[in-house]
This record gives structure tokens, C-alpha cells and sequence, in this order.
């Protein structure tokens, strides 16, 4: 299904760019989104005075849901006849208008206002349809609801499991206005702020608080002050939305992605299975003494949705409980070396990573037998740095996935130039599966990907 709605989205998108090409002029419309080019950018900035525009690249991952969430959203503007107009840019065949605009975040959003093309209002990362009209909305006002009583109180607290309420002793002053930016910026939470003074005494707080309210309970509190700015409330707001532990679900999964805690620790465990309670009471304790530094995530291997996301860390139901660690900065995975999941292990074993003083884990497949009696040489993770490294050859490597078409395209021409080199000693022709085998350098996230690795030099690499 994904490959079929990835092949109609680039064929539609593919044919309005075809059409636009045909007359430079117009402004075509794909599924009510303006089709933006360089020839027709400044017309619509003149003819729309909202206009958000969605920068994307058609066939990455990433910008695929961003389309259908986008087009879902502009559907739902036009149908409301709104004066804000969405339009979208292909920033792979536009190359030249998002260099104009310093474009450098795929996908991204940017709100132009008034025809004005060098300051628009950058937008946050809004994952669906609905937080980007929620934003849209509480740009013209309110960014909260007023909650005047506690029985509006009642309702609020009770629309989502997490509510963001602001009690402000007067809801004008500037205090009360950082709120209300924070709360235009954070479309997908709820905002409430009040000045009722029931409300005050039921929380029992005196002075200017945010608080989260999480299943109708009060669970966190910010005390707002005159230094208070908008990135403090941000900051609070995005580090303690989320549990001590959160589960993977759909639901969760953009917001893990997306928190400002960068070093993830993944405990996968199948919750049907005798020993649950303990490991995830252990996992819990652990949090509650790391909270701000590493965000705590549990997989439920017994959930057949999460399927993905085990594969991706090349994690099976039989090897479970599991630990991970990652920082979503470089993607780095580190592995409990352990057995034992009680807190002091956990505890000193997430220490050890916060200092520096982990090892990464590195992954491989078993040494194939005959390994290097072919022209190409398979590598391995176990035997990679041996091979690329070697100080007296200069060695060649194919970085492939063999799902990949555009790996196994390369394979023919891989047996040809190994071919080309057989009798050279000098000169080593190899591939690596780097889906089933972790290498310790840095590489690209598309595959396939090429370094060379020259005699003498062999602590640098080149890409060709």
C-alpha cells in the first residue's frame, strides 16, 4: 500500500510540475496545493497573504506523510474558505528557489505574510493535519481557552490524557503572553489558562504556574517569573510531556521522536511473559533518577505493529529482554552487556553512557566461508576494519541494502571492476550488508554508498 500511495503521490506531483513547466505563469493547484515554482513564487506571495508552503522532497520518507497531511489540511482550508492558502515546493526539481530562500530543513514549513519572501514565520514541526490548522488557528487568537470555572475546568482537563494549564493572576500582563506564544507554537496539546481564583485554591498555588495535567491529575508545575522566555516554557513543556517510560505505539511514536531528550533507552521486553512486572518496575525506579537526561522507552515484542521498528534495531522476540541505548543525534547503539535488569544495573549501566565511557555495539553476520576467493570480497562486521584498514592495500567498498534497486543495480559493474583489479595485490574490490552488519564509521543514510580506503592512509576514507 505505501509503495502504491508513494507511486500516485510522485506521478501527480510529476504531472502539475509538467503542466506549470508548460506555462510559466500559472499556478496550478495538485489536490488544493499550490504547485510553486521559481517562476511563479513571487506571484503568489502577491496574490495570497497567508501563505504557508511546505518544503519537501517527493520520495524521501519523511516528506511522504507530510504531503498527505498537508494536502488533508489545505482540503480542509479551501472548504472553509480561509484567506490562508497552502502551497508546496519540490526542493529536488527547485533547487534554485530553495537556495534563494536558505531552505536547508527537508521537510519544512514557513508561513510568508504579506508578500514579504525574506522574513516568514518558521513553523514548528506539526506531524499532521490537524495540528497544522490547531497552529494556524491560534496564530489570530486565542492560542488558549479561557477557563472561567471549575466546571469548564472539569471538561478540559478531561478532553486529552495531557492538558497544558496557565493560571495567571491578571491574563494580560506579559507573563501571561509568553503562555499564549508557547501555546501558538505547540499545536498538538491542549492549552488552558485562567485567572479564577477557585481554581487557584483547588491546585493550591499562589503565584503565576503552568501546569500539566496528565489523566485530569496535576502532574508537573512551572513557576513562571519575569525572566521566564518562551523556549524555558517550551523546554518544561516538551521535557515532561512524556511518562517516566513510554510505551512505542502509533500514537507515542512522533513524540518520541521529536523529544528534546536525545539519548533513548529501549528496553524491548514481551509483556505476556512471566518476569514483566519485575524488569519493568526496575526500568521504571531507573528513569525516575535520569529523567531530563534520558528519555525511557519500552517495545512490546508481542505487538506485531512494532515489527518495524525491531527490525530496525535488528532486535528478535527469542533474544528478549533487550536494552538499547541510541542518541538520535548520530543513531549510535550501545547494548546492556548484561543479563541482569535490576535498577544498579540499569542505573550504572546509563552512567557509564552519560560519561562517555560505553562502547557501541557493533553487529555482524557470521565470516562467510571462502569469503575472499571471489573478485569481491564479502565483508563482514567482524572482519571489516581487518580488510578496509589494511596499511598495504587500497581497498574499495560498497556499502549496500539488499532491498535496495539502486544497490543491486551496482552489483554487475561491482563484479566487472573487481575483475579489472583481480591480479592487482594491491587493490581490494568489497561489499558489506550494512543492514545486517554495523561498521564504526560514519555513512550515509541512502544506500548504496561507496568509500575508498588507500594504502597508508587507512584512518581516512574517501567517498567517491
Amino acid at each position: 500500500m505505501k509503495v502504491y500511495i508513494t507511486l500516485c503521490l510522485s506521478v501527480c506531483v510529476y504531472l502539475c510540475e509538467a503542466l506549470a513547466e508548460s506555462d510559466p505563469d500559472a499556478i496550478l493547484e495538485d489536490k488544493d496545493v499550490l504547485v510553486l515554482t521559481k517562476s511563479n513564487f513571487e506571484w503568489a506571495l502577491k496574490q495570497h497573504n497567508q501563505l504557508l508552503v511546505h518544503f519537501y522532497a517527493p520520495l524521501s520518507g519523511q516528506s511522504l506523510g507530510s504531503i498527505l497531511e498537508f494536502r488533508e489540511a489545505a482540503g480542509a482550508l479551501k472548504e472553509a474558505e480561509s484567506d490562508v492558502r497552502l502551497g508546496g515546493v519540490n526542493v529536488k526539481k527547485e533547487k534554485d528557489l530553495a537556495a534563494s530562500l536558505n531552505v536547508t530543513t527537508i521537510p519544512s514549513l514557513r508561513l510568508y505574510l504579506s508578500g514579504n519572501k525574506n522574513n516568514p514565520v518558521h513553523c514548528p514541526d506539526l506531524k499532521s493535519s490537524a495540528a497544522i490548522l490547531t497552529w494556524l488557528k491560534r496564530r489570530k487568537g486565542p492560542s488558549a481557552d479561557i477557563i472561567s470555572n471549575l466546571t469548564q475546568l472539569v471538561k478540559f482537563t478531561e478532553e486529552e490524557d495531557l492538558v497544558v494549564l496557565g493560571l495567571f493572576k491578571d491574563l494580560e500582563e506579559d507573563i501571561a503572553k509568553v503562555f499564549y506564544e508557547t501555546a501558538a507554537d505547540i499545536a498538538d496539546l491542549p492549552f488552558g489558562v485562567t485567572g479564577n481564583d477557585e481554581i487557584f485554591s483547588k491546585y493550591e498555588i499562589s503565584g503565576d504556574t503552568v501546569l500539566l495535567i496528565r489523566k485530569s491529575k496535576p502532574d508537573k508545575q512551572f513557576e513562571m517569573g519575569s525572566s521566564t522566555v518562551k523556549t524555558d516554557l517550551v523546554q518544561f513543556i516538551r521535557l515532561y510531556e512524556m511518562e517516566l517510560v513510554t510505551e512505542y505505539n502509533g500514537e507515542t511514536a512522533s513524540k518520541i521522536l521529536n523529544s528534546v531528550v536525545l539519548n533513548h533507552f529501549l528496553l524491548f521486553i514481551n509483556k505476556t511473559e512471566e518476569g514483566f512486572e519485575e524488569i519493568y518496575l526496575a526500568f521504571k525506579t531507573t528513569a525516575e533518577k535520569l529523567r531530563g537526561k534520558v528519555l525511557f522507552v519500552m517495545i512490546d515484542v508481542s505487538e506485531p505493529r512494532n515489527g518495524r521498528v525491531m527490525e530496525y534495531f535488528r532486535v528478535r522476540s527469542e533474544e528478549v529482554p533487550q536494552i538499547r541505548m541510541v542518541n538520535l543525534s548520530n543513531h549510535v547503539q550501545y547494548q546492556l552487556p548484561s543479563d541482569r535488569f535490576d535498577t544498579q544495573t540499569l542505573l550504572e549501566f546509563c552512567l557509564k553512557y552519560l560519561d562517555g565511557k560505553a562502547k557501541p555495539k557493533l553487529q555482524s553476520e557470521s565470516i562467510p566461508e571462502n569469503w575472499d576467493t571471489q573478485p569481491v570480497k564479502e565483508l563482514v562486521g567482524m572482519n571489516f576494519e581487518i580488510v578496509a584498514f589494511n596499511h598495504n592495500k587500497n581497498v574499495i567498498v560498497l556499502f549496500y541494502a539488499p532491498w535496495s534497486s539502486e544497490s543491486r543495480a551496482l552489483f554487475p559493474l561491482w563484479e566487472e571492476l573487481a575483475e579489472h583489479f583481480r591480479e592487482n595485490e594491491d587493490v581490494v574490490v568489497a561489499k558489506i550488508d550494512v543492514t545486517a552488519n554495523d561498521v564504526n564509521i560514519h555513512l550515509r543514510e541512502k544506500y548504496p554508498s561507496i568509500k575508498l580506503f588507500p594504502a597508508v592512509y587507512s584512518e581516512r576514507e574517501f567517498s567517491p
